[in-house]
């Protein structure tokens, strides 16, 4: 069953692509705005159901069953969503949020087969300890670029991994797609991983 994965998302591609499952990339756009009084969870479940409702109108019908898999990761800390920075100051200002403190990492998933429709949705949350930095430090990380187009403003997989001390739960969920609980959802609707593909 061909698995569709609807993100531009470079890391969730990797994690589909190192775990061997086979995959077709289909990226969508999103407006990421969180509403009013909207909390973290709840957007990252809107979020993620939105970007795989837009790619299933874009692929339209087909002739053999595939599964589109979407995704949407934020931070929440403190009950504040810290999403992509908008810019430089924004990252170094969400980093110094996240400076010695624990915060969650969030990733919603929405999966929905075709052509039958059948749904799945869930969420991961994972706790990420960061250890105090200095500003000089939070400046020269910010300074390479990493940060921009991170939620939160650091890549765990890149430079960001030396701010973090601990983390408590799944850590592909912190890079942007829980792997683990992908798979159980992928099972539930009928995938299935052959060896060698």
């Amino acid at each position: 069953m061909k698995v569709i994965l609807a993100s531009a998302s470079p890391r969730r591609a990797e994690i589909l692509s190192n775990a061997g499952i086979a995959f077709e990339l289909l990226p969508v756009d999103v407006d990421e705005t969180p509403r009013p009084g909207e909390n973290a969870e709840a957007m990252c479940r809107r979020l993620a159901e939105a970007k795989a409702r837009t790619a299933v109108a874009r692929i339209g019908a087909v002739s053999e069953p595939v599964i589109v898999v979407a995704a949407d990761t934020t931070v929440e800390i403190d009950g504040e969503i810290l999403g992509k920075p908008a810019s430089p100051d924004a990252a170094r200002e969400m980093l110094r949020k996240l400076s010695g403190k624990t915060h969650r990492a969030l990733t919603a998933l929405t999966l929905i087969r075709l052509p039958d429709g059948a749904t799945r949705s869930d969420l991961e949350s994972t706790e990420v300890r960061f250890g105090r930095r200095s500003p000089q430090e939070i400046d020269d990380y910010v300074a390479g670029g990493e940060p921009m187009g991170k939620a939160g403003a650091y890549a765990i997989q890149g430079r960001g991994g030396l701010f973090v001390e601990r983390v408590d739960g799944c850590y592909f969920n912190v890079v942007g797609l829980p792997l683990a609980r992908l798979g159980r959802n992928l099972k539930d609707l009928g995938w299935w991983q052959r060896s060698g593909s």
